[in-house]
């Protein structure tokens, strides 16, 4: 190996053969031959960005002629269903590969009710969008924690959430999301045997053909503030540390994956992107599953917020992070940048 590299590098020591004898060295090896002209550049092109990959997050409410922009996240908003679905038109105009929902109630509870309301904004806006998107996928987010009134991602004993007694309304809530139509459930609550739980309920409701795509890894990061925002599901009290990984683990992030794969998980999604691409690295190499990658509210934000202030090219900046994440390992990103980049690949070609 080390021979291979020196001929590759032009890297010789005193007691290396002259390099006459072993090969191309400096001037007959110059990487920056390929480099040259953005032609030339595409050509020799390692990691690629497709349209397909992505997946555009939507906030769906109750009503009509709703957009609600969040403050934290320039150009996102909360919409009514049929605002919802223009943005779906346009994600699938562009080629983004699919949205995800994630729904804000009218109404808040202890149990989260609302989040298996099949007149709910969440399913009323699945119907909507395979309706006028039929070749739209269409993800749904399955949690508790925009449906609780204290912003937790299951029901509460005490002050803790219970785990076991949460599997259930999670369960119920996938159900009802596939039966409205959605193509791929997405549980992000990181309760243990979530999936186990939402597999078997999906399968004794005749939904064995419905893929789940896991929060395997997801860590309790700070970047998650302007979704809080945006999803009006701020914790009411405390954090949620005793559920969401600590994000100084690395291995554990593997037994995690692990045990939602074993439990029926078709994909395993990374979360945070941006500061965790050893992670989405080492779960698609240990794996060999498809992987998705959240690039979340903050890395979004943050982009922006330095755009704003003219420190960065906003669309080179989006570009470059989404060439990150994939280059990590990713399959399959969630960004709100979906359209905006799309609009960019396909620009460029």
């Amino acid at each position: 190996m080390a021979s291979i590299l020196q001929t590759l590098t032009g890297s010789f020591s005193a007691n290396d053969p002259a390099p006459a004898q072993t090969g191309a060295v400096f001037p007959n090896v110059r990487l920056r031959r390929l480099r040259r002209t953005p032609a030339m550049r595409a050509l020799v092109r390692e990691t690629h960005l497709h349209p397909s990959q992505f997946i555009l997050p939507l906030f769906v409410r109750p009503g009509v002629g709703i957009r609600q922009s969040v403050s934290s996240m320039p150009g996102c908003a909360q919409t009514s269903v049929d605002e919802c679905v223009r943005d779906a038109q346009a994600a699938a105009a562009a080629g983004v590969g699919g949205v995800i929902l994630f729904g804000i109630p009218e109404h808040k509870d202890a149990i989260g009710s609302g989040a298996s309301d099949e007149h709910g904004p969440v399913a009323e806006a699945v119907r909507a969008i395979k309706e006028a998107v039929p070749s739209l996928l269409v993800i749904t987010d399955v949690c508790m924690c925009e449906y609780t009134d204290h912003g937790h991602c299951g029901v509460l004993h005490g002050d803790e959430v219970d785990n076991d007694a949460t599997l259930a309304l999670l369960a119920r809530e996938a159900v009802m999301h596939a039966d409205a139509g959605a193509d791929i459930i997405a549980p992000s609550d990181m309760m243990d045997g979530r999936v186990g739980a939402i597999r078997a309920a999906l399968d004794a409701a005749g939904h064995a053909q419905i893929p789940i795509m896991s929060y395997a890894a997801k860590y309790s990061s700070a970047f998650y503030g302007p979704f809080r925002e945006a999803a009006e599901s701020t914790p009411a009290f405390g954090d949620r540390r005793s559920y969401q990984m600590d994000p100084a683990n690395s291995d554990e992030a593997l037994r995690e994956v692990a045990q939602d794969i074993a439990e029926g998980a078709d994909i395993v999604m990374v979360k945070p992107a941006g500061a965790y691409l050893d992670i989405i690295r080492r779960v698609k190499d240990v794996t060999g599953m498809p992987v998705a990658a959240y690039q979340v509210s903050g890395e979004y934000a943050m982009l922006h917020a330095a755009s704003e202030r003219g420190w960065i090219d906003l669309e080179r900046a989006m570009l470059e992070s989404l060439v990150a994440i994939r280059r990590a390992g990713a399959d399959i990103i969630l960004t709100y940048f979906a359209t905006t980049a799309a609009r960019a690949l396909m620009a460029s070609r």
